[in-house]
């Protein structure tokens, strides 16, 4: 279906970008019944919300016009959460307002805010800005509102998430009640509908539903990890999925700054994205990205909010989102434009229960699966190998005489051996991870639930025969704790801590159990070198049981020369020992001449003390 009619230098720029068919958002704003009125819209993340309202407020501004004119104050107020999307937003309505003579400048914290005022002092038609830095143009004078026709508030329900409240209050509360006022937000939690109500008139509730469940470009994947390998399980994905570039999300700062050196340290081209990073790093690693010199960004929520990279076909979820809103938002980096992509969740043991309901809450059926296997990689870089430009390209005559050159010298298996020596240098190196299973689901609606961990008391085949016992080459000498014991013992064997049963330690060793059901998968782990230089080791035949505390004996052995305890005899009453040659409390003298304190004399402020009788 072709776009409604719009401006001539609208319609000019869509067709020059090949924008043929709108997507049900656009299609909704530009209806007869939305022309000039106030909206509410929820759409889905990357649904082509941006083109969307600058389409909508396009004849707002226009008119009957084909061109601006030389307006020295803002025309159009753009307000989006965070600095990367405001400037997102520039570029996109830049191209749409292209043949329009429009002038559009960002206004964004970590910007020269004195550059900044200006330029707005040389005149802007849209002015697009995150709210701190809009209301402190505001608070200055440097940004005159008297002209302004419209407003739209982008991703408003993450502004209101991320504290705002009060700077789009002030924003709107300053901006013209003439204006023309639209919100577009892919949720429409409460406070947004509140927000609507207080600042808008009359306005049109539009919600787009661009397919029947939300992102049916993106196929989402729920892989098992261990805990202690979701870093290796990042590259294994990195390396199976292809996809020019990819986005891996973390929680914290932290996180994303450790896995992004782990990456780097593996060989992947990767930047960072994180709130500690100056705008002049993020936008030069944004630049990279569209350059194709980085292909993987780690970044937190916040910082990657309304991201739009060229090629974007993976996101990796390498800690879990808190809501199934997080989750929508992360994985609507791809999959946008009607193309395609994968959302992969690496979920731990202890967390699938909460992925669970959280893809449930999102109502996405995901396909689960463990890790990608390093065998199973490195048959695809065989595939990928034979389909590289590198042997399909069409050979010069200069290739030709080098290769038989190089004929003439070595046979053609050296030849091909070297050849895949360079292919290989260049990828890095899977990683061998452990799939722990999909657990225990029975007497459960789910598929997936998460294990419970194995109680001796709870469980009739408990006892000696349910467990194996291993044996480590470290004791109390060495200082063993079960405080590091038992992450070490989970990371070496690919277990968690129910699949681990006692631990008793010795003076040179220690000894533990793990489930039967684990103890050949922990047994081959053990067979891989590792960087502790512990050597764990199964324990043929099954271990004495141990006697209860309560019925185990004390010995008190008696040390050569001294009494037993138990025949030394209590003293009786008769037996008491005599104090003959010490005086008794009340044959101590008596202080006859101590003073008495009367009474105090308080007016006078005396103490008289006199002698006691």
């Amino acid at each position: 279906m072709p776009f409604p009619i719009t401006p001539p230098p609208i319609a000019r720029a869509l067709t020059e970008r090949k924008y043929e068919d709108p997507t049900a958002v656009q299609l909704a704003v530009l209806e007869a019944r939305a022309q000039g009125r106030d909206m509410v819209v929820s759409a889905q993340t990357g649904s082509g919300k941006t083109v969307a309202y600058g389409l909508a407020i396009a004849t707002t501004l226009l008119g009957e016009n084909l061109r601006f004119e030389n307006e020295a104050d803002p025309l159009a107020l753009i307000v989006a959460p965070t600095r990367e999307l405001a400037m997102q937003v520039e570029r996109e309505l830049g191209w749409l307002y292209a043949y329009t003579g429009a002038r559009i400048l960002s206004c964004v914290g970590g910007m020269d805010p004195n550059r900044e005022r200006r330029r707005l002092h040389d005149g802007a038609h849209i002015i697009v800005g995150t709210p701190g830095r809009l209301r402190d143009h505001l608070e200055r004078g440097a940004l005159k509102i008297n002209d302004l026709k419209a407003v739209v508030l982008d991703e408003a329900d993450e502004m209101l998430d991320l504290g705002f409240r009060e700077d789009l209050e002030f924003i709107l509360e300053a901006t013209p009640k003439t204006r023309q006022t639209l919100m577009f937000s892919a949720t429409m939690p409460k406070p947004i509908a509140l927000l609507a109500k207080k600042y808008q008139r009359d306005a049109l509730r539009i919600e787009a539903k661009g397919s029947e469940r939300a992102h049916a470009d993106i196929e989402y994947r729920a892989m098992r990890v261990a805990p202690n390998e979701v870093e290796h399980a990042v590259v294994n994905v990195l390396r199976f999925v292809e996809s020019q570039s990819a986005i891996v999300f973390c929680n914290t700062r932290d996180h994303v700054r450790h896995l992004h050196a782990t990456l780097s340290e593996r060989g992947f081209a990767a930047v960072n994205l994180s709130g500690e990073l100056s705008q002049a790093e993020r936008n030069h690693a944004l630049q990279a990205l569209r350059d194709g010199r980085a292909r993987v960004c780690v970044a937190t929520d916040v910082a990657a909010r309304g991201i739009d990279l060229p090629n974007l076909n993976l996101v990796i979820h390498a800690d879990l989102p808190n809501d199934a809103e997080t989750l929508q938002h992360r994985s609507g980096r791809t999959g946008r434009a009607g193309r395609k992509g994968v959302s992969v969740l690496l979920v731990p043991l202890s967390r699938r229960r909460k992925a669970e309901q959280m893809l449930a809450t999102a109502k996405v059926s995901p396909i689960w699966s463990g890790p990608p296997q390093a065998e199973d990689i490195r048959k695809l870089d065989q595939q990928r190998m034979l389909q590289d430009p590198i042997l399909t390209a069409v050979n010069s005559e200069e290739d030709l005489e080098m290769a038989r050159a190089v004929l003439a010298n070595r046979q053609p298996e050296e030849i091909a051996a070297a050849l895949v020596r360079i292919y290989r240098s260049r990828l890095p190196a899977a990683e061998d991870v452990f799939d722990p299973g999909p657990g225990d689901n029975r007497g459960s609606r789910n598929e997936f639930r998460e294990a419970k961990p194995l109680r001796r008391k709870e469980h009739s085949d408990s006892g000696p025969s349910a467990f194996t016992w291993f044996r480590l080459d470290i004791g109390r000498k060495n200082n063993a704790d079960p405080k590091w014991l038992l992450p070490m013992i989970c990371r070496r064997g690919h277990v968690t801590k129910p699949d681990i049963g006692a631990i008793r330690i010795n003076e040179n060793e220690t000894r533990f159990e793990i489930a039967n059901h684990m103890a050949e998968k922990f047994a081959a782990a053990m067979l891989i070198a590792d960087k502790d230089d512990v050597t764990i080791s199964r324990l043929e035949g099954a271990m004495p049981a141990q006697a209860p505390k309560s019925e185990r004996k004390r010995s008190f052995e008696r040390s050569e020369g001294k009494e037993r305890y138990e025949d030394k005899k209590p003293h009786s009453a008769d037996a008491k020992p005599s104090y003959e040659g010490k005086k008794s409390f009340t044959d101590k003298p008596k202080f006859k001449d101590k003073a008495k304190f009367k009474g105090g004399d308080f007016k006078n402020k005396k103490a008289p003390w006199v002698k006691g009788k």
